[in-house]
C-alpha cells in the first residue's frame, strides 16, 4: 500500500493554520523575570537548578552595560596582524602542500607559513644572525 504526504502550498489553509498555531504558542511563552542586580542571583547547587532559574530569568541590560572586559588569563593575547604576500607556486607544489596539511589537520597556507618561518629561523642561526 503506497502512502503519500500532502505537500502544503504557501497559500494552503493548512499552512496558514500551522503558522497561526506557532504564533499563538510563541505568544503564550511567559515573560522572563528581569534580574536588576547581580546580588539577586542565587548560588546554585547544581547545573540543573541553574538551568531552571535561567529558563525564567534574564539579566537586565544595565548589568551588561556595567560589565567590562575581564582578563582571566584563559585567552591568549591577540596575535599581531599578518601581511598578505602574493607568492606563485606550481599546481604540483600546492597539491603536495594540501595533502601534507590534511595529514597534519591544518590549512595548507598555515603549513606554508610554518615552513617559511622554520626555514627562516634555521637560516638566521646558520648565518649567525640568531642564536
Amino acid at each position: 500500500m503506497a502512502t503519500h504526504r500532502t505537500e502544503l502550498s504557501p497559500h494552503s489553509s493548512e499552512l496558514s493554520r500551522v503558522r497561526k498555531e506557532r504564533l499563538r504558542a510563541q505568544s503564550k511563552q511567559p515573560e522572563l523575570t528581569v534580574v536588576e542586580r547581580t546580588q539577586d542571583i542565587p548560588v546554585f547547587s547544581n547545573e540543573h537548578d541553574e538551568h531552571l532559574y535561567w529558563k525564567t530569568h534574564r539579566l537586565a541590560d544595565s548589568i551588561f552595560d556595567q560589565m567590562g572586559a575581564e582578563d582571566d588569563g584563559i585567552l591568549p593575547p591577540a596575535q599581531p596582524r599578518t601581511t598578505p604576500v602574493p607568492v606563485r607556486f606550481s599546481p604540483d607544489v600546492i597539491t603536495r602542500l594540501k595533502v601534507l596539511a590534511a595529514h597534519r589537520n591544518q590549512g595548507y597556507q598555515t603549513l606554508l607559513k610554518d615552513f617559511v618561518t622554520e626555514r627562516l629561523y634555521e637560516e638566521e642561526k646558520r648565518q649567525g644572525i640568531r642564536q
